[in-house]
């Protein structure tokens, strides 16, 4: 069955381009709409979805909530953002006037988590939503979520720097006979009709 992973509506520091950790941001008023909008989308994809998990982290949970899967849905910690240590707050590009060519998925960030790090939580998920016979919606963050995909697919965590994901996006995770795949990636829920 596939697992439906949701990242979380748009943020002050997510239009802006922060590193936005384990800093609880609120959403936005068009993030808040970008919930709705995926809420009415999956209500018709995944009415009963088996298991839905959430990170703790505001966002993930309000996400979560304007979705319509607030009920019942499971706080996972392995769900939290890549913890951006010393970096949080800041953007690549102020990063980088200290350490010229800095990437995330890479050089990690001094005080906080290494890809490694990120992909040992993300394979506790992918185990945990294995094991549950049905649909699967997992409440998330950018980073997270794009190294979650990676494992899945048998890549390392850095794999997930290939996986760009906008904030209120839906991708599905699913199998192909046998074979773990992406099959859906970075979808935006549609518009409601006029």
């Amino acid at each position: 069955m596939p697992v439906w992973i949701v990242r979380h509506g748009a943020t002050e520091w997510s239009r802006t381009g922060q590193h936005t950790g384990r800093t609880d941001v609120p959403l936005l008023e068009g993030g808040k709409e970008e919930a709705e909008a995926v809420g009415r989308w999956l209500a018709r994809k995944v009415p009963s979805p088996a298991l839905v998990l959430t990170s703790p982290l505001a966002r993930a949970l309000e996400t979560c909530r304007l979705a319509g899967f607030g009920n019942g849905a499971e706080e996972c910690a392995d769900l939290m953002e890549w913890d951006y240590g010393d970096y949080e707050g800041r953007t690549t590009d102020d990063i980088r006037q200290e350490r010229a060519g800095w990437t995330l998925w890479t050089d990690g960030v001094p005080g906080g988590e290494a890809a490694a790090d990120v992909g040992r939580r993300a394979d506790r998920v992918i185990e945990r939503v294995r094991s549950v016979e049905g649909d699967v919606v997992c409440f998330s963050h950018g980073h997270l979520l794009r190294v979650l995909a990676a494992r899945w697919v048998g890549l390392p965590p850095v794999g997930g720097r290939l996986l760009a994901l906008d904030a209120g996006a839906v991708s599905t995770l699913g199998w192909e006979r046998e074979t773990p795949v992406v099959s859906l990636w970075n979808a935006s829920a549609p518009a409601p009709a006029e």
